[in-house]
């Protein structure tokens, strides 16, 4: 199945996690992938990974605008149009908000956010004439509080209203914006949270699918929603997150 064949899909974050798997399974559904990320080593390893094609790296720092505007320009003279914009980039940090500092806050917002809008904003005209779609990366930390990461929380938050009202704003153009808010994923960020069992535990209690999620299984959903089978779906913030969300947060009586 190739459901992108010959479309151009940007990828940040695709240095690893999340970001890495959605850029193989996209390539593997034909697309040309462009491989954004600030570490060009990162990206080159998951360059080599790719089914072959017409494949692009950019290292670039999506908290950036000049960055992000040079990459739009890159894809522009490189392709002639853009198909699907995967805003995956992102960071986080943790404590309560007392002990944040100046710059807790503007190393979230500016990748988190920031990052979002720049390349929205910058790869808006090209999808538009392609009549393409955006997937941003919020979480279920978008749809609900955790304990102790509120500046997160407040990113991934802003990520989950800006997708609705991007997806009202263009969707007579022609253009789709949704978000895939992922739970638990084993990745390279996760990788301490795995390594303590009792932490994991808990987690497992309250996941209804008892696990936490793979990453080639957020890209599923991402590459769904991407594709054309998804093409009257638009304005969604789709949790992927083994059921943790079906919770209403007390914990199992039995």
């Amino acid at each position: 199945m190739e459901r992108f064949s010959n479309k151009v899909v940007i990828v940040t974050g695709a240095g690893s996690g999340i970001g890495a798997a959605s850029a193989r399974r996209f390539a593997e559904e034909g697309a040309h992938v462009v491989l954004v990320g600030r570490t060009r080593e990162k990206l080159n390893n998951t360059f080599a990974t790719l089914k072959a094609g017409d494949h692009l790296v950019v290292v670039a720092d999506v908290s950036q605008r000049e960055d992000v505007e040079a990459l739009a320009e890159q894809v522009q003279q490189q392709y002639g149009h853009a198909d699907v914009l995967l805003n995956n980039a992102g960071v986080t940090t943790s404590g309560k908000i007392h002990q944040a500092s100046d710059e807790d806050w503007k190393k979230v917002m500016s990748t988190d956010l920031d990052g979002v809008f720049y390349c929205t904003r910058a790869f808006m005209p090209l999808l538009l004439k392609s009549r393409g779609n955006v997937i941003n990366i919020s979480s279920v930390s978008g749809l609900g509080g955790d304990w102790g990461m509120s500046i997160y929380n407040a990113a991934k938050g802003a990520i989950t209203n800006f997708t609705r009202s991007l997806a009202m704003d263009y969707g007579k153009d022609g253009v789709r914006v949704n978000a895939i808010c992922p739970g638990l994923t084993i990745t390279d960020m996760t990788e301490d949270m795995k390594q303590n069992a009792q932490l994991m535990a808990k987690f497992n209690e309250r996941i209804a699918l008892g696990r936490a999620g793979e990453a080639e299984e957020i890209a599923a959903a991402i590459a769904f929603l991407a594709s054309d089978d998804a093409r009257y779906i638009t304005g969604v913030n789709l949790p992927v997150d083994g059921g943790i969300t079906a919770s209403n947060g007390q914990p199992p009586q039995a």
